[in-house]
């Protein structure tokens, strides 16, 4: 409903200064002429004040005007952290009392406004929560909104919110701001901070982080409590650690690529949540050079296939010994006196065998170059955890062979006796196809037909085999009469590999359009020096925004149904779907910030969604150390929630002027700022110009008349 308004106003002909300055002038005369006695000085002054009339040229203006409902907007928390206790009855309890009183205010209009600190993600999906924002979400809000019928901002939240300004003067409105707290006041916590702790470590080395177990409040006299450390959810660890002081831990840096090490401090009597209990931490294992020691027992054109390969990786420490001596030649030198730099055989096969993380044979046999019992040491550093690769010669197949010797024990592949030379393609298995190691290998999977019909893959040709009957592993490629090409096999902890060839080198130099040895050979090196993206049954699991991403790898194509378990502790079940051969995969939508563990019941694996310990969760209890001074510095209040409701009462809301307190006992105010919009104007003339010039001319003629007499 609109309504009139009716006032004078003014529309000077010149500019108001220079409209001063003349009655300023015009009453200086005036004021010498009544001092000397001047005949007709009334006149001249209804003169000149006509004058200035006339140039200040006053006139009635008649508005009518529509008034503009005020806007008051309601922040509703809904981050994870009002799940605690019944923080979430609560602020619903104080929203629906908030929307009754509002309701009875026909000249306010209500936003509510429910923000849960997490943003969008590429796909339109909430991302998960790290922390609670909602002055961000409010200054969103508040765009559209202008300042001058914004009445009041009232918040519902338990306090913990991240992204207050540090003082009133960096809040986006002027309005009053009044804050309902849901929780309870001087509630018990206990959490668990992570001080500091390296990104990453080097393999096989101990680091030390520090951590800090917080109760609040303090309490005197505290015995130290229970932390309990797991790293890639394998057997738990526990040490007891004192509360309020920092403390030092020792952790080991296992394997290569992200080591997740969980820590989880035993729970406090009467504490809020258990949630900031636990925490985690990712360290990137890096290995030191890699030491690979390479044993060529004779020199041909793939050993500088092997050599330029491991050169070419600047990670890679490599020892390479090539014995010149034919085997026909047999003049009985001793074998110490046949280099001119005596082969370490010691130091290397007993003093620092264990320092190698592959050993390499390269078409080696039997000289007695090696005594029987360096060999039965390497059988022990492969059953401890060692890598060897053997790529046979055509001596493989004799008795001069390393399966003649203590080597024959873990080797998968038995020689025939029999060496075929003739030309073939190697060819992925069905298993080898399912095998990191083989898997889509370029060329593999283009493959070309022969005359006959078969299928054969896009690569050149080797021309020699040495026949093997395999006793065990895992056959990834085979070649003549499926004869096994490439085996591999798990040793106790360590791992093997057999190369039943000795022409790989001809991928290198292109014939037939070549081949991807330098691929397939990284592959397996990795494979042995159990690089985890290589292992052949592994599950993995990645987050990107808020998807998270869970592939899994395995030699049997079988239907998996993985557990995750959320930074909350929530569980949910998804069952994997095989993509391709050997790969099964599934993604799920993820709204929680922090650590998720993935089982399939025999292997566990984590993935950090954001923040690994956020924000959201490092102070749950209920405060109004943020915002109570925001809200005491708008004029606003702060109600404790569960008070007022044990009390029955819920403050009212009324509406005040600026200037005047928002809040009082039971009531808090919304500004009533009184904007309008003008419909329609009518202005009318004061002193229309004929009424100034009689006045004028009038004055002029009685004064000069009157000084006449």
């Amino acid at each position: 409903m609109g309504s009139g308004i009716t006032n004078i106003v003014f529309a000077p002909a010149l500019p108001l200064p220079v409209i001063a300055g003349l009655a300023a002038f015009a009453a200086v005369i005036a004021v010498l002429g009544l001092y000397k006695g001047a005949r007709g000085m009334g006149w001249r002054c209804l003169a000149l004040g006509a004058l200035v009339l006339a140039l200040l040229n006053p006139s009635l203006k008649s508005e009518q005007r529509e008034p503009l409902n005020d806007i008051a907007v309601v922040v509703v928390d809904q981050s994870p952290s009002q799940e605690i206790g019944k923080r979430r009855t609560q602020s619903a309890a104080v929203l629906d009392h908030l929307r009754k009183e509002l309701a009875r205010h026909k000249d306010l209009e209500v936003r509510i406004l429910r923000s849960g600190g997490g943003g969008d993600d590429a796909k339109g999906r909430t991302a998960p929560v790290e922390s609670t924002r909602l002055f961000e979400a409010l200054e969103r809000t508040l765009a559209d909104v202008p300042p001058q019928r914004l009445g009041g901002v009232i918040m519902i939240t338990d306090g913990q919110v991240h992204d207050a300004p540090k003082s009133a003067d960096k809040l986006p409105f002027t309005a009053p701001l009044h804050v309902f707290l849901a929780g309870a006041r001087n509630a018990r916590d206990r959490r668990l901070v992570v001080e500091q702790v390296p990104s990453f470590g080097i393999v096989g080395n101990r680091l030390e982080m520090t951590v800090r177990v917080v109760d609040l409040p303090a309490q005197p006299n505290q015995p130290p409590v229970r932390l309990t450390i797991r790293r890639d959810g394998g057997k738990p660890r526990t040490i007891d650690v004192p509360t309020g002081v920092e403390q030092s831990i020792d952790i080991l840096v296992d394997h290569g690529g992200a080591n997740v090490y969980e820590l989880e401090v035993e729970p406090r009597a009467g504490e809020l949540t258990l949630d900031n209990n636990r925490a985690a931490v990712i360290v990137n294992g890096v290995r030191d050079r890699l030491r690979v020691l390479l044993v060529s027992g004779v020199p041909h054109a793939g050993e500088r296939v092997w050599r330029n390969l491991l050169k070419a990786d600047p990670s890679v420490d490599l020892v390479h010994f090539t014995i010149l001596r034919p085997p026909e030649k047999q003049d009985g030198t001793p074998v110490r006196e046949l280099s001119l730099i005596a082969f370490p055989t010691r130091e290397l096969f007993e003093e620092k065998l264990n320092d190698f993380d592959l050993i390499i044979f390269d078409r080696y046999h039997r000289r007695g170059v090696l005594p029987r019992i360096y060999l039965q040491n390497i059988v022990r550093y492969v059953r401890k955890g060692g890598a060897v690769l053997e790529a046979g010669g055509p001596a493989f197949a004799t008795a001069l062979g390393l399966y003649r010797t203590p080597l024959g024990e873990i080797l998968p592949g038995a020689p025939t006796g029999q060496v075929i030379e003739r030309g073939f393609r190697p060819q992925v298995t069905k298993l080898g196809h399912r095998h990191p190691v083989a898997a889509d290998l370029p060329g593999s999977r283009s493959p070309i037909a022969t005359p006959a019909g078969a299928r054969t893959p896009k690569w050149g040709r080797w021309f020699r085999l040495i026949e093997a009957d395999t006793q065990r592993g895992m056959v990834l490629m085979s070649g003549i009469n499926n004869r096994p090409v490439l085996i591999l096999d798990r040793i106790g902890e360590g791992r093997i590999a057999q190369l039943l060839t000795d022409h790989i080198w001809l991928w290198a130099r292109g014939f037939e359009g070549g081949g991807p040895q330098a691929e397939l050979l990284r592959r397996l090196a990795h494979w042995l020096m159990k690089e985890p993206e290589l292992e052949e049954n592994d599950l993995r699991a990645t987050v990107q925004g808020s998807e998270l991403t869970i592939v899994r790898r395995s030699l049997k194509p079988e239907e998996v149904t993985v557990t995750i378990r959320a930074p909350s502790g929530k569980e949910r079940t998804a069952t994997l779907k095989e993509i391709q051969p050997g790969r099964a995969t599934a993604a799920i939508a993820i709204g929680e910030s922090g650590l998720y563990r993935i089982s399939d019941g025999k292997r566990v694996v984590h993935a950090a969604a954001g923040t690994l310990n956020p924000p959201e969760f490092a102070d749950v209890r209920a405060s109004a150390e943020h915002l109570g001074p925001l809200a005491g510095a708008r004029s606003g209040g702060v109600i404790w929630i569960k008070q007022a409701m044990d009390r029955r009462a819920l403050p009212a809301i009324r509406r005040t002027r600026a200037g005047r307190d928002s809040h009082g006992r039971g009531w808090i105010g919304i500004r009533a700022n009184g904007d309008y919009i003008v419909k329609g104007v009518h202005e009318l003339p004061l002193l229309p110009g004929i009424l100034l010039l009689l006045l004028g001319l009038g004055g002029l003629m009685a004064a000069w008349r009157r000084e006449g007499e």
